[in-house]
């Protein structure tokens, strides 16, 4: 399987290709922000008690590192249903994450300025994500047989 594998197959003009597109990736807006929500996410989960964050921090951790990690995946590919598959994910994340702040709210467990920030945050992640939505390409589509997005 391995064999027709050749090292020096990979040279210096890939590897600079490889670097463009990684920064181009780390650097992209929706990324950014994907990783502040997760860093906002992650202080007020560590702020919380033990009893919540047994009960909630575990979700909402799962959900905030889901944002830029599936942005990652469908960032890299040009398939319209691994883009959208990806979009949905992110969307429903985002969402829970957002609904997660009410919950805590409701309990009172840390001042609404704290959850706000997190709220705006998934805001701001809101419309950096329909804008890179539209420049999904629906023309590259390849059918994986489940029969999800294609038309």
């Amino acid at each position: 399987m391995w064999d027709d594998f050749d090292d020096n197959d990979f040279d210096e003009d890939d590897m600079a290709e490889f670097q463009r597109r990684k920064e181009e990736l780390n650097s992209h807006p929706l990324k950014l922000k994907g990783m502040e929500i997760f860093d906002l996410t992650h202080a007020l989960v560590g702020s919380l008690d033990e009893a919540r964050k047994e009960l909630y921090g575990g979700l909402m951790l799962e959900s905030a590192g889901l944002l830029p990690a599936k942005f990652s995946g469908a960032h890299g590919v040009d398939d319209y249903i691994i883009k959208m598959e990806n979009a949905v994910i992110m969307k429903v994340h985002a969402k829970s994450l957002q609904s997660m702040t009410y919950q805590l709210a409701l309990e009172g467990t840390h001042a609404e300025e704290h959850l706000q920030l997190l709220r705006d945050a998934i805001g701001e992640f809101k419309e950096l994500f329909r804008e890179w939505v539209k420049g999904f390409d629906g023309a590259e589509r390849y059918d994986d047989g489940w029969g999800l997005f294609l038309d």
